[in-house]
Formats: C-alpha cells, sequence, structure tokens
C-alpha cells in the first residue's frame, strides 16, 4: 500500500510517517513546503503523480486565536483546500483520511460528543475545520476528530509544562475546560488500523480515552516528572481571556470504533506514561 501524509512535519505527521516507514509501508511524506494545499492544481499533481493509495490529511491551520482574526485565511488552508484533496482523491479511487477537531462542537455537552452529534462550533477555527469536514464526507472520505494532541516533534501543552516545572515556580491552569490529551503516536497508530480495516467512510473520534481538565492534565505531568503537583494551582478561563472562544467540555466519544470492529484508543493516562520517555527527552523545550 502506497501512502501519502501532507503536513508529514507536523506532530501526528511526522509519527505517521515514523511509523508506516517503520513498518516497511511506501510514504511520500509532504510538508508544507512540499506542497501548498491552496494550489488546487497542486494538489491534484500531487494525486495523480504520486499514485497514492491512502491520502492522510494531517494538514492544518491550528493557530486558534490567529484564526478568529484571520478566519479567511485560516478557511482557506482546513475548509477550502480540502474540496479539491477530496475530490482528486474520490477520482482516482484514492481512500481520504482528514483530521478534524473536537472544537467543531460548541462545548455545552455533559456527557461525550458522538461522532454524529450536529456540529455547532464557537470560533473561527471550529468553523474553518467543520468546513474541511463536509467536504471530506461529501467525496467519501474518512474525518478523524481529535483534540489536545501532544508529542515530542513539536510545541505542545505537555512540552510547555515540562519547562514551566523546571522553573520552580507556582503554575496556574485552567480547571475548567474538559478535554482528552491524546499522543500521536497512538492517533498514527489509529489512522493505520482504520485504513487496514477499511470499515464504511464516516466520522471516527481519535482521542484517548477517559477525561480531564487541563489542571489535572499538568497535576499528572507535575506527578511524572517527580515535582510536586500542588505546584499546579486551578484557576478560570476568564483568569486567561483568549481572542478565541474555547469550548468548556470537548470530551469525544468512541462508539463508532466498536461499530467497525476496532478497539477505541487507550486511556489517556497510560499513553501519557507510555509517551514519557519521548517527550521529556524530546530536545528543546
Amino acid at each position: 500500500m502506497r501512502w501519502l501524509v501532507t503536513g508529514a512535519a507536523g506532530m501526528l505527521g511526522a509519527d505517521l510517517t515514523a511509523l508506516l516507514a517503520g513498518e516497511g509501508e511506501d510514504v511520500a511524506a509532504l510538508s508544507r513546503r512540499d506542497l501548498d494545499l491552496c494550489d488546487p492544481a497542486a494538489v491534484r499533481a500531487a494525486v495523480r503523480t504520486e499514485k497514492p493509495d491512502v491520502v492522510v490529511n494531517c494538514a492544518a491551520w491550528t493557530a486558534v486565536d490567529e484564526a478568529e482574526l484571520r478566519e479567511r485565511e485560516a478557511l482557506a488552508v482546513n475548509g477550502d483546500a480540502v474540496r479539491p484533496l477530496a475530490a482528486a482523491c474520490a477520482g482516482h479511487g484514492v481512500t481520504l483520511v482528514h483530521l478534524s477537531t473536537d472544537y467543531v462542537f460548541d462545548g455545552t455537552a455533559r456527557t461525550p460528543y458522538a461522532e454524529d452529534e450536529p456540529v455547532n462550533p464557537v470560533n473561527a477555527y471550529g468553523r474553518t475545520k467543520a468546513a474541511g469536514e463536509r467536504a471530506a464526507l461529501r467525496h467519501g472520505g474518512y474525518v478523524v476528530r481529535t483534540a489536545w494532541l501532544y508529542g515530542a516533534h513539536g510545541p505542545n501543552f505537555a512540552r510547555t509544562m515540562i519547562r514551566l516545572a523546571a522553573g520552580g515556580d507556582p503554575v496556574r491552569v485552567v480547571d475548567d475546560q474538559h478535554g482528552q490529551p491524546t499522543w500521536t503516536a497512538d492517533l498514527a497508530a489509529q489512522i493505520v488500523r482504520l485504513v487496514r480495516a477499511s470499515p464504511p467512510p464516516g466520522v471516527y473520534h481519535g482521542t484517548n480515552a477517559g477525561q480531564t481538565t487541563w489542571y489535572g492534565y499538568a497535576r499528572e505531568i507535575f506527578r511524572l516528572l517527580g515535582a510536586d503537583p500542588d505546584r499546579v494551582t486551578p484557576t478560570s478561563s476568564r483568569d486567561f481571556p483568549r481572542p478565541a472562544r474555547r469550548p468548556a467540555y470537548g470530551v469525544l466519544g468512541h462508539g463508532a470504533w466498536g461499530r467497525a470492529g476496532l478497539a477505541p484508543m487507550r486511556d489517556w493516562r497510560e499513553a501519557l506514561r507510555d509517551a514519557w520517555p519521548r517527550l521529556a527527552g524530546s530536545g528543546e523545550l
């Protein structure tokens, strides 16, 4: 099977590319420098010349606050660019896996969002990603929603907490946003399982199981570091005003995996423990 991974220089793209290469798969890893997704002709040419069996679109505008100020530009990457990619994949019989986000939901739920729950984004980033979802689904692709990603190949909350823990000062972290920390290596493996199983196209939720808040997540990181978790103190989102509104509850349900005959991803604490050697030793924080 030949794979084409866009956004291959990012956290997920790097882990997915490494996993595929390690398993002897034929993979074309394209970074933003290699392929401008906003150029439909270049996208069509890449699908035509690379001749993949599978395209995994990890490329995205992920700067949530900047998207609030530059929504048109974010939409060009997260929404508009998906249409020609999805159409090219459909036209050549290529399986498309498109990555999305919990931010397509409004965060007012109190139980995990099912895959078929109507989307209702409350910020520009969520709106642009919802547009990309529609394009991928319209052309028979898979949409894999994820959230709170961390890994060894880029900046993320876990690595920020590791850096702050070394400083010795108290750290204030919001305790009113609920979600699922998700290791990119686990998500990469789940995407591969999805493609190999070839269940019906549609929406799948690619997050580690369980749930916590950013505060609870930070305390677990301090504990793994051997630092005092009580140095992490809870606070409210009101104390950290941002341009983009964050959904208060972004926990995703995993029912679609069972219907596809696949196990959902494991608990986030177990994943974080296994990720720890690579995460804490991943170089410059």
